[in-house]
């Protein structure tokens, strides 16, 4: 194989720094806690370093131990959110991409609230593409188990009810109007209806089964190419389909397939804008001969510019000369 990683964006930087944050406090089942390990086994550091990268593992961001009960979930969860914010907005800070490595999609409360207020820093639009089976915008009145990975979203984007919870030492808001839920086919009653009340754009299974992966995407890389945003990728294993990717606790039928996922990973390379990343979800105890984790891993390859082989000169073109002309439109 041909690798070329080579970022394409004046603004994506070829450093990475990997933040494990293991926690399954968010979630109803054990086992996320290991995901951060299970990709380091994958080699997820050693195949960005073929890949050109400069990588440095920051470790882990340690979690609460002790016995846990509900009241301590959240605690952990939200000492958690502030030390993953302080080392994503650290990591962007020294010129490096963050990619956190989860733990339950909970960890996000804090990877993205520090991209966030980055951004705010930097006077630079965020977008969140949140690739999931699931909205993950549920508050304590809406969700119907109460699990906190299912609400990280609604806290992000500044739901009322977590207003004590966003200490602005650590915490940034994300406008909703510029997060796309990306590959959902579970959404509870009540979430659905305040995802569609807050204007958050919902890219379905069913519309992605309608129109496919390339233009369904390529309408959010304009948007976000149009205003130069940086652009943050939160990605749960749950978005693939169980057959592909069985290690995580809430598997629902029907999701992204294998070429799928990875042409969605291989255009957000091309659009250059992906300044950040969540790897969240992965269950190593449900995982079958760490099929998911490889996946993952090889997953977040295509994202930072691995190919099979360079695209023809007169593809490069079309896109060169698109880019221009989104670019003098706006």
């Amino acid at each position: 194989m041909l690798y070329n990683a080579q970022p394409r964006h004046p603004s994506v930087s070829n450093r990475v720094s990997l933040i494990g944050i293991p926690t399954d406090a968010g979630a109803s089942r054990r086992g996320a806690v290991m995901g951060p390990a299970a990709l380091r086994v994958a080699e997820l550091g050693e195949k960005l370093t073929d890949l050109g990268f400069v990588v440095e593992d920051k470790g882990d961001v340690v979690p609460v131990t002790g016995a846990r009960s509900a009241a301590n979930a959240a605690e952990e969860i939200m000492a958690l959110a502030r030390r993953a914010s302080a080392a994503g907005e650290q990591s962007l800070r020294q010129g490096a991409r963050p990619i956190f490595l989860g733990g339950d999609h909970s960890i996000s409360m804090g990877s993205v609230a520090g991209v966030a207020r980055f951004c705010r820093e930097q006077g630079r639009e965020l977008f969140v593409l949140w690739i999931d089976a699931h909205g993950d915008f549920n508050t304590p009145r809406t969700s119907e188990t109460g699990n906190i990975h299912g609400m990280s979203l609604a806290l992000l984007c500044g739901e009322p009810e977590f207003a004590a919870q966003c200490d602005p030492h650590w915490y940034a808001p994300v406008d909703p109007h510029n997060v796309t839920v990306f590959g959902a086919r579970s959404l509870d009653k009540k979430e659905r209806e305040l995802i569609v009340s807050r204007g958050v754009e919902v890219v379905d299974m069913r519309l992605i089964d309608e129109f496919g992966v390339a233009p369904l995407l390529r309408r959010l890389i304009e948007r976000v190419a149009s205003v130069n945003g940086h652009l943050h990728v939160s990605l749960d294993v749950d978005a693939m389909d169980p057959a592909i990717a069985p290690g995580v606790g809430t598997c629902v039928p029907g999701g992204l397939t294998f070429r799928e996922a990875h042409l969605l990973m291989e255009m957000l390379h091309d659009s250059g804008l992906v300044g950040s990343l969540d790897i969240v979800e992965l269950n190593p105890f449900l995982d079958q001969a760490g099929k998911s984790a490889e996946l993952l891993v090889d997953l977040t390859a295509s994202l930072l510019g691995r190919r099979i082989i360079e695209r023809p000169a007169f593809i490069e073109a079309h896109d060169s000369s698109a880019a221009s002309e989104l670019e003098a439109v706006h």
